[in-house]
């Protein structure tokens, strides 16, 4: 190992440790706190195991459990990812088994230690890193938080972009890479520590904006911003406006003829809404709603009136739907027909 790359190893684990220490600090308060806590222990793993002579010797037993943390960094980028931009995320328990099966894997192919095996983590792991960038990008569209869209390019994609390129330099790495060391590997590792390091800062920075701190609309000072508010609640109240085709946060500023950014900073800080989706669904379901409780509309498909409120297709209505009510549509319906049998 070169003098270089030593000092960037060393570096890049302090700024872990930076990471880690903040991140467990704040644990209890911000559950995704811990996904940063764990994340950093993976890239410590990572700075160790990675070195060379280590990189290329038979793994002795105090090794092995750092090179299976290390290959489960990319799981746990994965599951960062989705606390951090999907607002229905839960903690539940689940949520770790794709974790479980990284390392899992990891395992087998340490103790294995040929080639095939080790090429299916390097698979899995392009797998989870490309998972946590779509995750991170699939939902900017609609997300009403200013800082958090900023977020998850500056922040997510940085990241992604940084392990994915540490996972294919080991997908094409040579023995003569790992036993010698170049300053093209050893500054890739610094990126990936400063990135992650930037990333669990942020994160704690952007949790903290996150929360919706809602001003009533009835209170809103300028007189424009009121013009505003009336003229959203006018289209979707009594044009409803979300049931056209192509229907987006991008359409209804065009009718509005306003900007863009002001439309999402007038529903998210005037109407509480963390994304567009959640705030236009409010009005489909509701209008779904009183559909299915209406008796003179009790042969009419769940599909169509679904399809009429502006859902595109049957499954995401229905999982918006039990979120919104805790129950299918179809159970829905069939327990107030119950009820008016019953008056």
């Amino acid at each position: 190992m070169t003098a270089l790359e030593a000092g960037l190893r060393g570096g890049a684990i302090a700024l872990f440790l930076l990471l880690a220490t903040i991140s467990l600090r704040d644990a209890r308060r911000l559950p995704l706190a811990r996904y940063a806590a764990l994340f950093s222990g993976c890239g410590i793993a990572y700075m160790i195991e990675s070195a060379p002579p280590l990189a290329i010797a038979p793994s002795p037993a105090w090794l092995v459990p750092l090179r299976v943390l290390s290959a489960t960094g990319p799981a746990v980028f994965q599951l960062w990812a989705s606390a951090s931009f999907d607002d229905a995320f839960r903690p539940h328990w689940w949520r770790w088994l794709p974790i479980g099966a990284m390392a899992a894997l990891a395992l087998w192919a340490t103790l294995i230690n040929r080639y095939l095996p080790w090429r299916f983590v390097n698979l899995a792991c392009f797998g989870f890193v490309a998972a946590g960038i779509w995750q991170a990008m699939a939902g900017r569209a609609g997300d009403l938080i200013e800082t958090r869209r900023r977020f998850r390019l500056i922040l997510a994609i940085s990241a992604g972009l940084c392990i994915g390129s540490l996972t294919l330099l080991a997908f094409f790495a040579t023995r003569w890479l790992f036993s010698e060391g170049t300053v093209m590997s050893a500054g890739m590792i610094a990126a990936l520590a400063l990135a992650s390091c930037v990333l669990g800062l942020g994160l704690r920075f952007a949790e903290a904006v996150a929360p919706v701190r809602v001003r009533p609309a009835a209170t809103a000072a300028d007189p424009e911003e009121r013009l505003w508010l009336d003229n959203l609640k006018r289209l979707m109240e009594e044009e409803r406006i979300y049931r056209e085709e192509g229907f987006g946060i991008a359409a209804l500023a065009d009718r509005m003829r306003i900007p863009e950014y002001r439309l999402r900073r007038l529903i998210n800080q005037r109407l509480g809404h963390r994304n567009f989706t959640g705030f236009v669904n409010t009005y489909r379901l509701g209008e779904t709603i009183a559909a299915l409780s209406d008796p003179s509309q009790a042969q009419v498909p769940i599909l169509t009136i679904a399809l009429d409120a502006g859902f595109q297709s049957l499954g995401p209505f229905n999982r918006a739907f039990k979120a919104e009510t805790g129950v299918t549509p179809t159970e829905f319906r069939r327990a107030h027909a119950v009820g008016r049998a019953a008056d």
